[in-house]
Formats: C-alpha cells, structure tokens, sequence
C-alpha cells in the first residue's frame, strides 16, 4: 500500500486578487496600500475605460482613457479578461495583467466591480475575491458628500447603486472587509494575501525533494 501523502508538486501561476466596493467604501485606497505593501511582487490592473477622466484623473494611473472604436477593437482581439458597460460607459481589465501575474507567480490586484470580479472568478476559480464594506450605509452617504464632487441626484443615485452593489458582493465575494477603520481594514487584507499565499498549492515544495526517493 503506498502511504505516500500526495503533496501537489505544481505550484499555481500567481494570485488574482479582486478588490471590490461601492463607491465612497475605500477600495482604490485599500488596493493602492496592498499594491505598495508586496512591492516588487505585487502589480496593480489599470483598467480601460472609454469614458472622459474626472477631476484630477490621469491617464495611465487612474485609468487607460480610449475612444470606443479602441475598446471595440481590444474585445476582439481577446485582450481583455472581463469588460461591461457601465452607465453608457464600458470598462475592460486588460489579460496582459494576468499573463504576468502567471508567468512571474506574483500577485496581480484588480480594483473592479462585482459584476467583473465574478467575471474573472469564472475563467479564473483560483481567483480570491474580496469585497470592502462600509460600516454602514448611512457613513458611506457621508463619505460621499464629504468628497463635495457630486449633486443630491447623483449621490442618491450612487446610493441605491451601492446597496445592490453590497447585496451582489455579500453573495458572491470570498472575503468581506468592513472598512470602519483604513489602518485595521489594511492589516485585515494583508492577513488574507498572506494566508492565500501560503495556501497549499501555492507554496514551491519542489526544495524539499518528496519524490526523489
């Protein structure tokens, strides 16, 4: 009888991390510290958009800003892992990020919305979706018209988006975070990382020379 556990050899390609929230929750925030946090083995997705910046929104930081023809010719040249239309405006996570992420076994961090985090989940099941929770519904309002950006009309609307946002992601997500405090919610999210980094599976156990015998 061969007693010999069986310790997988192969170790998987690299960590998709998806980050998740309504807006107002902290999640570009969060996914900015991890990304700083695992320096060099940590890479932030930029992702594709074709609407027009924002504010102090740059391009190439914020987003990859291209006209719709651009987009259109991406999807079908298959350079996109997931891409939606949002609000008459679509958005696209670029494969190049996770053709890294596997080639060099790092972690590569997507700051995306359910519907896309989902998306990646389905071509990608070893994907690790966490999604970031404001303590409450009435702070993240707060949070909102505190940034001073937005009218009422769009708040509510930013609003009643949020809360299906939060339903979809308590649903779906592997981890939830309640982002009450930015420092706690910080160390929470470095503990999963980790503890998704050493999962077995994920470890190189090829040193240890099991199977030379």
């Amino acid at each position: 009888m061969n007693t010999n556990p069986q310790i997988p050899m192969q170790v998987a390609p690299g960590l998709l991390l998806v980050l998740s929230a309504p807006s107002g929750a902290g999640k570009t925030t969060l996914a900015r510290m991890l990304l700083e946090a695992f320096q060099p083995k940590a890479q932030f997705s930029i992702s594709y958009t074709t609407r027009s910046p924002r504010g102090a929104e740059q391009d190439g930081r914020d987003y990859h800003f291209v006209d719709p023809a651009t987009f259109q010719k991406m999807i079908l040249r298959g350079e996109f892992i997931e891409s939606a239309e949002v609000h008459g405006n679509f958005y696209g996570s670029a494969k190049s990020v996770v053709d890294t992420a596997f080639a060099t076994r790092e972690i590569a961090i997507f700051d995306i919305d359910v519907q896309g985090g989902n998306s990646i989940k389905r071509k990608y099941p070893d994907a690790v979706l966490i999604f970031i929770i404001p303590p409450s519904m009435g702070e993240l309002e707060r949070r909102l018209r505190q940034r001073g950006t937005d009218s009422d009309d769009v708040i509510s609307r930013r609003m009643l988006a949020a809360r299906h946002e939060v339903e979809r992601g308590i649903e779906s997500y592997d981890y939830l975070v309640i982002n009450d405090d930015l420092q706690s919610a910080f160390q929470t999210l470095k503990a999963i990382v980790i503890a998704e980094q050493t999962r077995r599976g994920r470890v190189d156990l090829t040193g240890l020379e099991l199977h030379s015998a």
